[in-house]
């Protein structure tokens, strides 16, 4: 019993992770059913993440120097890292708390789960690319860039279409509340970034105070 609940599991994980293929080729279709008829899992989401940030750390080691060059001596991996992760979550909470407030369909959940799904084609491309690299001269760069820039602009096709279909926006609303996110994005980095320089200030503050308490006594 519990082998076959557990086999259930792995055949569910597996094919919502397969289903990512069908949203980035159906993309109104897809995620209408990712959400709409749970064809979608957190699981699968979580791993297209991860998968995303091992290609991405696998660039750096395996791509030509050709067509990338890194400077281990002055590369931070956690701020790399975050390069991915940190406009993702607050692009899930800036386009969450304004649809919410303007009849957006979509739960934060939903939200976050579409938008790992959305990053599909970027390890799809990169890692051949990434292959692809090491057997191509200087003068074939173009191919590469062109190539590179495609997984982007699909990724950012997809979060319009995921977006609107969750939300259940037409077009024109969609389009509009993608852009006022991207405002929301910066809002919410202006108040971290106010929130964490007062957080840093206070702490000088009372060690400056224990400082001073020490040299008195």
């Amino acid at each position: 019993m519990i082998a076959s609940t557990k086999n259930e599991k792995l055949q569910h994980y597996l094919a919502t992770l397969k289903f990512s293929l069908y949203c980035i080729t159906h993309p109104l279709d897809g995620f209408w059913d990712l959400t709409h008829e749970k064809r979608g899992s957190y699981a699968a989401a979580n791993t297209i993440l991860i998968i995303t940030l091992i290609v991405r750390l696998m660039k750096l080691r395996f791509t030509s120097f050709i067509f990338l060059k890194v400077y281990w001596e002055e590369l931070n991996l956690v701020l790399y890292m975050a390069s991915i992760l940190f406009p993702l979550m607050i692009f899930v909470l800036g386009n969450w708390g304004l649809t919410t407030l303007f009849d957006g369909k979509g739960r934060l959940g939903q939200v976050y789960m579409a938008s790992c799904y959305c990053l599909t084609p970027y390890p799809l491309l990169q890692l051949p690319l990434m292959i692809f690299s090491n057997f191509v001269t200087k003068d074939e760069a173009e191919f590469y860039g062109v190539i590179s820039t495609l997984s982007l602009v699909w990724c950012a096709l997809l979060f319009i279409a995921a977006m609107g279909q969750i939300h259940e926006y037409s077009a024109g609303k969609n389009i509009f509340f993608m852009v006022v996110s991207l405002f929301a994005m910066l809002v919410i980095i202006f108040i971290l970034m106010i929130f964490f320089s007062m957080i840093s200030q206070g702490v000088a503050y009372f060690i400056s105070l224990g400082r001073e308490i020490l040299f008195r006594l």
